[in-house]
């Protein structure tokens, strides 16, 4: 008889080490995804290092190009890309991360730099940055902000020459900062940490302008320097030029040229001459700009990165955190209870209890680091606020006239023509070639 109770007892004892653990395992599977999500934030996200970006270089010249084919390039300084309905409001713009002051001085910086990347291509004739108003050139180029920060930038370009063809109509190009260039000061100099965008804007143009033939570029050629000289001198220089309305869009061809003697023809030459020495000195102030605003907008793009990239992770670990946080307290709120003794209910009960407490520390913790991204933010604005005062106006001489390049600086330029135009002597004898002594417009389909 005691034989049978023992084996009784044990088979009881077997059946309730079995309830329990079956009770532990329901226990643990109730709880497992706020378990695994409250292990989740508190290990928190892995970030990866960004590496730097792989270098495109502008293509190189391979041969050298005849100079009846080397097309003269202006780029104007760019649209600083200000929202008009948001011009009045700083507080709006520095959300959009816009700084009015900052943004005009790398609307010129950026000229330069996409200069600086033509000219070192050897695939162009002269390169030169200049206001809207120099005109007579044969590719020009005007570009806007869209978006600029230390660490992505997004640039609108629009290209077109002389005749008329459109190269580029406001392409987008963008890329993130090669943080390699940020490494030193040294690097920073070597390399802007965007020169990648600036080689892009730089192909696509060069594409733009291989699927022109030879003959196509000489009349661009000519037809700049017609365009001037009617400019210059439009009643002794008229009927040079005509309007190919057969073409879509309308061209500008080239329907005969002056003779080489022609007087007026090389007065205007001069005049030209005197004008591009002008537009020189234009482009030495853009360029002289640029240098002195390298190195601490240099530092200042450095900075804004780290700063930027400061809030976005903060940002993204605030997201992470909340959301992990109240769907963990959430998953122990609902989990269903399954217990069938004290000891479990207790056991589970501590559990949601942990898992809950956890989640709210995760929330907590996010809401922080909304906090953190809003000082980093803030951060950022002062930093652009700052640099703004390093900005400042520069004013040049030229022909004994003090031209100021800043927003006037197009109209400095249109009293320049003024003086040009003036220059042509009205009491000179003028007479444009007659139409057979005049030299043959070239063959351009």
């Amino acid at each position: 008889m005691s034989s049978s109770v023992s084996a009784s007892m044990a088979v009881a004892e077997r059946r309730r080490v079995l309830n329990a653990g079956s009770e532990h395992a329901s226990l643990l599977k109730c709880l497992r995804v706020p378990l695994l999500l409250l292990t989740s934030v508190l290990t928190g996200c892995v970030v990866q290092d960004t590496k730097p970006l792989a270098k495109v270089d502008a293509q190189q010249a391979v041969r050298e190009i005849p100079a009846e084919q080397r097309l003269d390039v202006v780029v104007h300084s760019f649209d600083a890309g200000i929202p008009a309905a948001l011009a009045a409001d700083e507080d709006a713009l520095a959300k959009k991360r816009i700084y009015p002051d900052l943004r005009k001085a790398e609307s010129r910086y950026f000229a330069v730099m996409l200069r600086n990347t033509l000219e070192s291509s050897a695939q162009w004739g002269a390169v030169r940055v200049a206001p809207d108003t120099v005109q007579f050139v044969d590719v020009a180029v005007s570009g806007r902000i869209v978006e600029s920060t230390g660490k992505h930038l997004v640039l609108e370009i629009t290209a077109r020459d002389a005749a008329g063809r459109l190269w580029l109509n406001a392409k987008r190009f963008e890329g993130e900062a090669d943080i390699g260039s940020y490494k030193t000061d040294a690097a920073l100099k070597a390399r802007d940490p965007f020169q990648n965008v600036f080689s892009d804007i730089a192909n696509e143009l060069l594409a733009a302008r291989d699927r022109l033939t030879a003959d196509a570029l000489r009349e661009v050629r000519h037809v700049t320097e017609l365009q001037f000289a009617q400019d210059i001198a439009p009643d002794a220089l008229s009927g040079y030029l005509r309007t190919d309305s057969t073409s879509k869009p309308a061209l500008t061809r080239v329907s005969r040229l002056p003779a080489d003697n022609d007087p007026v023809a090389q007065r205007v030459q001069r005049i030209r001459e005197r004008d591009a020495a002008v537009i020189d000195t234009l482009d030495g102030y853009y360029t002289g700009f640029a240098e002195q605003m390298q190195q601490p907008y240099g530092e200042f793009r450095r900075t804004s990165y780290d700063e930027i990239d400061k809030e976005d992770r903060a940002r993204s670990s605030a997201r992470t955190r909340t959301i992990l946080g109240a769907a963990a307290v959430a998953a122990s709120i609902f989990a269903p209870s399954s217990c069938s003794s004290n000891a479990t209910c207790n056991l589970q009960s501590a559990a949601r209890y942990g898992a809950a407490a956890g989640g709210v520390a995760a929330f907590l913790s996010g809401l922080k680091k909304y906090a953190d991204a809003k000082t980093h933010a803030q951060a950022f604005s002062e930093l652009a606020r700052s640099f703004q005062s390093e900005v400042s106006t520069q004013v040049i001489e030229v022909e004994g006239r003090s031209l100021k390049l800043t927003g006037s600086a197009d109209e400095q330029y249109r009293e320049w023509r003024k003086l040009l135009r003036e220059y042509q002597n009205p009491d000179a004898p003028v007479s444009a070639a007659p139409p057979a002594a005049a030299s043959p417009a070239p063959d351009v389909p």
